[in-house]
């Protein structure tokens, strides 16, 4: 292989991919780029251009100090761009924001393949990308509404460079997407920025807990498909819990999942006292006690604020403190003026 490529998350959400060569340092990588990562001596000795590799493999070599980086900041994961060789793909979370580095996010076009609604709950947005983007599962984009100047985040559905991109959209009555998408035809051009976000997924060493609200299952899908492409010999749970039982949607997804994804299983729950679903209540209430693997458990959570909070609450109640925890809070938008 010729080359990596090396995801560059800053501390504004911004991400940006360069391609390192086998035998490339990444702080060369990113200036060929125009991507001025922190740095200052750029010979092992400030510690300057210190950053943490959130995943993947890398050769350091021994030619820094150890003011520079410590052992223990290395057993840690922290890496010092000027000196870093990868022998992988990587993901590095980068300590400043996009800006500071004079770099930002990109922009990029679609057309809209479909729009397929799901009762009043939600879209399914498909659209068709000629050059398509590469991102985190889990991330999302900024899509400008047409006709307005205003836009609208949503995380990927699909799997990172597809030409076929999706996402999942809660119906806000009077909304102004939802207005949009309501009378959207295929062929409607579409511009978006991004991708953005610190929500995604890391490497996978440990068992994984996926919380999804709502909408909030959209982000979850991109990293299944992650999983069904590269593997992963750890458990995966998710518990997929909603207000009413007309909001569980894509759950044929989730089943084709489970025969895709070694290891995977799903249960999902419905919030309101008269459903007529076989779970009802909220996900703190149909957590399992073997999907938290007595806190050795990565837990990734996308939901709107209140659930995130019960699910810190409920974690402090009953003494569990994962070994990490993501989360992402969304809110849909009010109807438009």
């Amino acid at each position: 292989m010729n080359s990596y490529r090396i995801a560059l998350n800053f501390e504004d959400g911004v991400t940006r991919f360069v391609d390192c060569g086998a035998n490339e340092k990444v702080l060369d990588a990113a200036f060929r780029n125009r991507i001025n990562l922190p740095m200052d001596c750029s010979d092992g000795v400030c510690g300057t251009c210190k950053c943490r590799a959130e995943s993947g493999t890398y050769d350091m070599g021994d030619d820094y100090i150890d003011e520079a980086l410590t052992g223990d900041e290395a057993a840690e994961g922290l890496v010092l761009t000027c000196q870093m060789v990868p022998q992988s793909d990587c993901v590095i979370a980068v300590p400043v924001p996009s800006t500071a580095c004079k770099t930002g996010t990109s922009k990029f076009g679609a057309k809209v393949e479909a729009v397929t609604p799901f009762g009043d709950a939600a879209y399914e947005l498909a659209l068709d990308v000629k050059d398509a983007p590469v991102f985190l599962p889990g991330q999302y984009v900024n899509i400008g509404v047409p006709g307005s100047e205003q836009h609208r985040s949503y995380s990927f559905s699909s799997a990172s460079g597809a030409g076929r991109m999706t996402f999942l959209i809660k119906n806000v009555p009077g909304g102004l997407m939802s207005s949009w998408l309501a009378a959207a035809a295929p062929g409607a051009d579409l511009e978006m920025t991004g991708p953005l976000g610190s929500f995604y997924l890391r490497a996978v060493t440990r068992p994984l807990l996926f919380l999804a609200g709502g909408t909030g299952l959209a982000p979850f899908l991109s990293m299944l498909e992650e999983l069904a492409r590269q593997g992963t010999s750890q458990p995966v749970h998710m518990i997929y819990g909603v207000t009413r039982d007309q909001d569980l949607v894509q759950v044929e997804r989730l089943q084709d999942y489970a025969l895709r994804v070694p290891g995977f299983t799903f249960t999902t729950c419905v919030a309101d006292p008269a459903t007529t679903h076989e779970r009802q209540g909220y996900v703190t209430q149909h957590m399992p006690a073997q999907a938290l693997h007595n806190g050795n458990v990565d837990v990734y959570l996308c939901g709107p604020p209140p659930m995130v909070d019960a699910v810190q609450k409920h974690f402090k109640t009953e003494g569990i403190t994962p070994a990490s925890f993501h989360y992402e809070k969304f809110t849909a938008n009010q109807p438009a003026a």
